[in-house]
């Protein structure tokens, strides 16, 4: 699926969140978030930008490192 699915999951590994702190940041149940986790779902462009909005409030440093990997287009330049 798509690239958000992939950040997300690297940014939670990496930062220690859990699918269940993110999905109760963002006000939505956690099979929505285990969905984008496990690349069955993508989320809509305006999601990733509620992904990062909620990242923020839980480490802003998850949030960019979460959008960083999201818009890297280093393998299309393979």
């Amino acid at each position: 699926m798509g690239k958000a699915g992939e950040a997300l999951r690297q940014v939670l590994q990496t930062y220690k969140i859990s699918q269940n702190k993110l999905a109760v940041t963002m006000g939505i149940g956690r099979s929505t978030v285990h969905y984008w986790y496990q690349n069955t779902q993508d989320p809509s462009a305006e999601t990733v930008l509620e992904i990062r909005k909620a990242l923020r409030k839980i480490d802003p440093a998850a949030a960019q490192e979460f959008i960083r990997l999201y818009l890297d287009e280093s393998d299309e330049d393979k």
